[in-house]
């Protein structure tokens, strides 16, 4: 697939067309060029490359990527049995082998295409090994373990060192070939118990049959050794009101590099955490069956604790527990969802955390340091009609072709929900007469900070968002809210979409805000033909942001 814009940078500045005036409003032009291949087989092997172009026309800046080039083979098990499903410690391991390259060029409008573009062009190649294994122990526990290897390749090097008698520090690039492994292990062991109660005793008829109450606990430990073989270092003159002393300034020859420098803290640290659910099994509406009928029904989908144990730590070893959870009600309309964090240390008089429990420093047991609580509620004309007991077909509650949904996803603007479907194809018209398909989305969003004793509501806000099938053909929609803490309106979005049948057709315009901007799409609704298209912007001022 290909999508190119390029062109001079002076061209929308300082062009005196006024066809252009869109266009100079425009101060980014990107560009995207892909293929892929698998190669079907034992290996599996798959081969993907990129290259992709940036340009700020306001900075004549341009970043490219020519090519970025990655590659896998799929995950071979060793000793597998050649009859009979894979068991124990041995049977069970597996390894995987990928690699990604990348040449990362950065010029400017007065250098592109000439040689002096690649002068500070950077390259490097990176491979991957994974390793791993799972069994169970005691016949109820899941033990999975691995390890991966890392291997990063680079094509120059960083060299500094301290020039005495300008007072300075010099840094050179040494090109030549340069490389640096790492490695890390992991491990983690977990089971399932189940807890059931029954309340439907023999004789008895009691609407809820049953509670069963799921946890999931598990442990996990992983290391990560230090590298700091790949570091070097250099000494430095160090004015002080003593006088001047000698000081070690250590720096990795791989920095600023594609991929990174090799870390170079060990970290050694044990995980926990508990997973819970629990469901109903209660009696089902009263039918001309003789049969008692029962359906299951969600009481908490899951509850969620995780912390971890640094062991490599001298203070603070112990992470703030992670509280999560989620459930579902008014018949799965209703969505609840909340997070927290829970810190066991104190603050200082400064508000800094200390190596002291909190209760040790007379609190309670733990610091609510933040919290979240979302509620989203989607409801749509299918709710209402008399026989949507009999035809219960998925309804999705959201909405089409916007820029980004409640909950901020972006959702892709070319994409229509008139996309090619032959089932739209065979609507009946005539149900227009009586009945005009909607959806509503409400959501609400709250956000309690007190890191540092502030103690304060940082985000609180209602959202909604909808869209009307106006006719078989056509729909709107709308999406908006109000920012209680901010008081004011918050991101709206206007969306209009038209089917003409092989091709699609839509309009988002955002009115008002920083972010005022429109989009106006029509194009071939067949992915073959995609390419066939016409598009137009107006993007925000990012002057304005």
């Amino acid at each position: 697939s290909a999508s190119v814009n390029l062109g001079s940078s002076t061209y929308y500045t300082q062009s005196n067309n006024q066809r252009n005036t869109a266009n100079r409003l425009t101060n980014t032009l990107s560009s995207s060029i892909s293929y892929s291949k698998s190669f079907p087989g034992k290996l599996g092997a798959n081969l993907s490359t990129t290259a992709t172009h940036s340009q700020n026309t306001n900075t004549q800046e341009i970043n490219m990527t020519l090519p970025n080039i990655q590659g896998s083979i799929n995950r071979i098990y060793p000793f597998e049995p050649k009859i009979g499903s894979k068991k124990g410690i041995i049977q069970n391991i597996n390894f995987q082998y990928s690699f990604a390259g990348e040449n990362r060029i950065k010029t400017t409008d007065e250098f592109f295409f000439k040689s002096e573009m690649f002068d500070d062009a950077k390259f490097g190649i990176r491979h991957s090994i994974p390793i791993s294994t799972n069994f169970k122990v005691l016949k109820y526990l899941s033990l999975t373990t691995g390890a991966s290897y890392n291997e990063v390749w680079n094509f120059e090097k960083v060299n500094k060192y301290y020039d005495e008698v300008n007072l300075e520090e010099i840094t050179t690039i040494d090109k030549g070939f340069a490389s640096y492994r790492t490695y890390n292990f992991s491990s983690s062991l977990g089971t399932t118990l189940y807890g059931m109660y029954n309340f439907d005793k023999e004789g008895s008829d009691k609407k809820i049959k049953a509670i069963r109450h799921v946890v999931r606990p598990s442990i996990s430990y992983s290391i990560n050794p230090a590298f700091d073989q790949y570091y070097e270092s250099y000494k430095k003159n160090v004015i002080t009101a003593d006088g001047t002393t000698v000081e070690d300034v250590e720096y990795s020859p791989f920095e600023n590099s594609i991929y990174g420098s090799p870390g170079k803290t060990y970290s050694s640290a044990i995980g926990f955490g508990i997973g819970n659910s629990i469901e109903a099994k209660v009696r089902d509406k009263v039918t001309d069956s003789t049969e008692m009928s029962y359906r299951k029904v969600s009481i908490l989908k899951n509850l969620n604790f995780s912390s971890s144990y640094n062991l490599a730590g001298d203070s603070l070893k112990i992470s703030p527990i992670s509280v999560s959870g989620g459930t579902q009600l008014a018949k799965d309309k209703l969505s609840v969802n909340f997070n927290m964090s829970l810190d066991p240390y104190a603050l200082d008089n400064n508000n800094t955390r200390i190596n002291k429990f909190n209760i040790n420093n007379n609190g309670s047991l733990f610091r609510l340091t933040n919290a979240n609580l979302t509620l989203n509620y989607s409801f749509s004309s299918k709710d209402f009609d008399k026989d949507n007991s009999d035809n219960k077909s998925t309804n999705s509650t959201s909405t089409f072709n916007s820029t980004e949904d409640l909950l901020g996803n972006n959702n892709d603007l070319n994409k229509s929900s008139f996309d090619d479907n032959e089932d739209d194809e065979q609507k009946d018209v005539k149900l227009y007469n009586y009945k005009i398909p909607w959806n509503l989305q409400l959501a609400y969003s709250v956000t309690y900070n007190n890191f540092t004793r502030q103690s304060e509501i940082s985000s609180n806000s209602l959202m909604f968002s909808g869209d009307v099938e106006l006719s078989p053909r056509w729909k709107v929609g709308v999406s908006s809210g109000y920012d209680i803490k901010g008081k004011g309106i918050t991101h709206t979005n206007l969306r209009f979409e038209r089917d003409l049948l092989s091709w699609k057709m839509n309009f988002n315009w955002t009115p008002f805000s920083a972010n005022k901007s429109w989009f106006f799409f029509i194009g071939i609704k067949s992915s073959v033909l995609s390419d066939i298209k016409w598009d137009k912007q107006r993007v925000p001022d990012k002057l304005i942001n």
